[in-house]
């Protein structure tokens, strides 16, 4: 194995921000449509929920970091919690990419926030006793012709954490570690992604919505692996996402929902990665991968096997996720991480701390390019080498160069910046996840 490979010190880190269309309010009942026995796909654009802002780089990576540590915090308390504590279940949040959909009969353009961490699809209606401000109109019920309450005996009422049976139907509450909340009423509604109507998808339409962590847009997709989610609800059992290179974060990535969601590759079945996806059932929803060791360089760390294992009890265990933009691993794994690359890269390490990493270089002022120490990820059945891109962020007018990742305290995650440049395809039904290099900008 080679013990380095070349990297441009120019590098830029992204946020996805998701469209979304708010539902319509009405007391019709509708019979149910079986989205399983429909063939569904669609493509829905992304962009990262910074891609706005006249941040520098570092600026864009710090304000991610700092949502990436809250999350990363939730989804350990999620894991640490008791089988007495479902019912007050609390979930990750926020997300890194926003997506662009509709919602209703005629269609409302909205966008919201895309998360692999939960379940729940909701925006903000009308009549609003609180709402935080949102880009787009607030949702209005009365005003579409497809809007229809869900009552109290439907199955995804019954899948909720927290739910009530009021005077019109299922009444839901559901709520997010960084103290967000939204409660209204669960519905059902056509959305439309992209050029396709899917109707009957069941949503929140929150009417009660605090907390600032969805401001980016006007509600949130959950793409879990539970009932309640859009991929549960269409009933197609494969999604696939493409994440465009942190270099330039005003460029739209990709999801694709079903039937377009596609292992094909150009570069042949040799640059397909897939490794088995596990279920925890203490939390059914995240997508677990089983990584049983980390190479940097030519040199294999002494990883602990049981390191990255998924626990008896629920813990422990690395999830792939959207809304973390960096890896976060164990700390005994990160210390050996960390304590290798300072080995093997030729640089000075910058002790400032003003990028809030946990490892940084000072970059040479008159260097083009820098050699930097090969990284592979060794999981179930398919060693994954990362290109240098999707582990150092390198800012020139800076100085630096920084390693995009972290230390852990029970739960790992597999970040966004990891996956840049890769199209990632969760199959379901065949329990597999892959990674195929990809251009996601010219998809």
């Amino acid at each position: 194995m080679a013990s380095s490979s070349c990297f441009l010190s120019s590098l830029m880190i992204f946020l996805v921000v998701v469209t979304f269309v708010s539902p319509i309010c009405s007391t019709s009942r509708r019979a149910p449509i079986d989205h399983k026995a429909m063939q569904i796909g669609f493509r829905v654009d992304l962009k990262h929920v910074d891609s706005g802002g006249n941040y520098t780089k570092f600026e864009r990576l710090q304000r991610a970091m700092k949502r990436g540590k809250f999350r990363l915090q939730r989804l350990n308390e999620m894991v640490a919690k008791t089988d007495s504590e479902v019912n007050s279940q609390v979930y990750p949040g926020n997300g890194e990419f926003l997506m662009k959909l509709s919602i209703g009969t005629p269609p409302e353009s909205y966008s919201a926030i895309m998360d692999t961490g939960s379940d729940l699809i909701w925006t903000q209606c009308k009549p609003c006793q609180q709402c935080f401000d949102q880009p787009t109109p607030v949702f209005d019920p009365t005003k579409s012709s497809s809007f229809s309450q869900l009552p109290c005996s439907s199955s995804l009422c019954s899948a909720l954490p927290l739910s009530n049976c009021g005077t019109d139907g299922c009444e839901y509450l559901y709520t997010y570690g960084d103290y967000s909340s939204t409660q209204g009423a669960m519905a059902t509604e056509t959305f439309t992604f992209g050029e396709v109507l899917v109707p009957n998808i069941g949503f929140g339409c929150g009417e009660d919505n605090e907390g600032s962590g969805f401001s980016q847009g006007a509600g949130l997709v959950g793409l879990g692996r539970g009932p309640l989610s859009l991929v549960s609800q269409l009933g197609e059992p494969k999604f696939s996402y493409c994440l465009t290179s942190i270099d330039d974060s005003s460029k739209t990535s990709t999801l694709l929902m079903g039937s377009l969601a596609s292992v094909n590759s150009t570069g042949g079945k040799n640059s397909i990665t897939t490794t088995p996806l596990i279920q925890n059932p203490s939390q059914p929803s995240f997508y677990y991968l089983s990584l049983q060791g980390i190479t940097v360089g030519g040199t294999a760390l002494p990883i602990k096997k049981s390191t990255f294992a998924l626990n008896q009890d629920g813990s422990g265990g690395l999830i792939i996720d959207s809304g973390t933009t960096i890896t976060y691993l164990e700390q005994s794994a990160f210390d050996l991480v960390k304590k290798e690359f300072i080995s093997q890269t030729k640089l000075s390490v910058d002790k400032s701390g003003s990028t809030g990493l946990d490892l940084c270089f000072t970059l040479p002022s008159d260097a083009s390019t820098v050699e930097v120490p090969k990284l592979v990820f060794h999981f179930d059945g398919a060693d994954m080498d990362l290109p240098a891109e999707n582990y150092m962020i390198a800012d020139s007018g800076m100085g630096l160069m920084c390693l995009a990742m972290g230390g852990s305290s029970g739960m790992s995650i597999f970040g966004n910046v990891q996956q840049q440049n890769m199209m990632v395809v969760h199959d379901l039904a065949k329990g597999t996840l892959s990674f195929i290099p990809t251009q996601c900008n010219q998809l």
